[in-house]
């Protein structure tokens, strides 16, 4: 059987605690001479600690170093005891894998210590003592007393949460001081956190994650040009996905905003022209989303996403004409109705109208279809009469109050 497994980064173990007997698996007894099926499968498992209190069986091998103290890690796992082939707790119904805080999310000690042994992408088995699982009482009704359990886990990948909440406990003097590689590999573990928030649609968290990278990038110091050519690259990434996690929340203001930020760093990058023709889209401004799609498809002409929703915009853009012009056209539908507005206005005013005195700057031409439908605007000093007539009304109004107090103080 190969030797144990004691890598340096494993808490220490506990002295006193107890170890169970030579090949017997605590609190179950052997049915006859016959080994059990937790028997027979420790005999081909590792021994990670030393005593055979927790065992571990690699089925298919991960890469990378292994999962650090207080990482965060993407896991699958199921939990079976002996004589079982239904777990009594898993994972794999789910559509994306647990995320899981270690030394906090996890109530197992002998769990959390097998996966400080496993690596990104591996499947292993690991058995667990009584005193590395639910210990001598167990968790009625599902675990009984004294239960040796075996989970079958896989780590999907992790991130060093830790090293992210060590540099956040640092004052700013000694977050300036961090070498610009460390800094780096905060922001990328930021970055890949609100990736997989933004897989599971848990956008707000996600959002949160891209900002505080961002806000690390942006608040360092950059005094020399190849500090700075390492940081842009880091921080063009963030803006894309920050823009794109606010069209998620139909921020439409804020899309812009990061999408500008991305387009200053890189004004012909693809994504930030599509996402700046997406947000110009939501806020019906169809002029300048046609502007960078276009600039959009002229990077990538045989772009589905790009020339879908550029004839979405076309469209969009022809219904928004088609409305105007109906609207317009149903205002004033009938000569009679312009005929009338004329001759109040010659009554009201003693002011006669034609089309020569009206400037042709404030005709909309394009709203009627006929040359007989078309309204013209009144000039500049009718609209001025009008402004003021509610003025004038209450000036009036005033000085009949005045005039009948003095009458009502002259005679009392």
């Amino acid at each position: 059987m190969p030797g144990p497994l004691e890598p340096d980064h494993l808490p220490p173990r506990d002295a006193d605690a107890p170890m169970a007997t030579n090949g017997f698996l605590r609190g179950r007894r052997r049915t006859g001479s016959f080994p059990t099926p937790f028997d027979l499968l420790q005999q081909r498992m590792d021994d990670v600690l030393g005593d055979r209190g927790v065992l571990k069986e690699v089925l298919h091998p991960g890469e990378g170093p292994p999962v650090p103290q207080n990482a965060s890690v993407l896991v699958h796992y199921s939990g079976y005891l002996e004589y079982s082939d239904q777990p009594f707790e898993t994972t794999t119904h789910l559509k994306h894998p647990r995320l899981l805080k270690m030394g906090r999310d996890l109530t197992l000690w002998g769990l959390e210590l097998g996966l400080l042994t496993m690596k990104r992408g591996e499947h292993s088995r690991v058995l667990l003592q009584p005193q590395y699982a639910y210990g001598d009482l167990g968790c009625p009704p599902l675990i009984p007393a004294a239960a040796v359990v075996l989970y079958e886990v896989q780590i999907v990948d992790y991130f060093d949460s830790g090293q992210v909440e060590e540099f956040f406990a640092m004052s700013p003097e000694e977050q300036s001081s961090v070498p610009l590689s460390e800094l780096l590999e905060v922001t990328n573990t930021l970055r890949s956190l609100g990736n997989h928030y933004f897989s599971c649609s848990q956008h707000y968290r996600a959002k949160g994650s891209y900002k505080q990278a961002v806000m690390v990038l942006e608040n360092r110091e950059v005094q020399s040009e190849p500090v700075k050519e390492k940081i842009q690259p880091a921080l063009l990434p963030l803006y894309l996905n920050l823009s794109l996690t606010e069209l998620r929340l139909e921020n439409w203001h804020k899309a812009l905003k990061y999408t500008t930020k991305a387009l200053e760093m890189d004004s012909l990058n693809t994504k930030a022209l599509f996402r700046c023709g997406q947000a110009y889209l939501e806020l019906g401004d169809f002029e300048n989303a046609l502007k960078f799609l276009k600039a959009a498809q002229a990077k990538k002409p045989y772009d589905t996403d790009i020339n879908n929703l550029l004839k979405k915009v076309a469209i969009r853009y022809k219904d928004s004409l088609d409305k105007e012009k109906d609207f317009c056209s149903k205002m004033f539908r009938s000569p009679e109705k312009i005929s009338c507005i004329l001759v109040w206005t010659r009554l009201l005013f003693g002011l006669v109208l034609s089309e020569q005195s009206i400037h042709p700057s404030i005709r909309f031409m394009s709203c009627f279809k006929s040359k007989s439908h078309q309204l013209f605007f009144f000039n500049p000093f009718i609209w001025t009469v009008f402004a003021l007539a509610p003025c004038i009304t209450a000036f009036l109004f005033l000085i009949a109050a005045i005039f009948w107090l003095s009458l009502k103080l002259l005679y009392k």
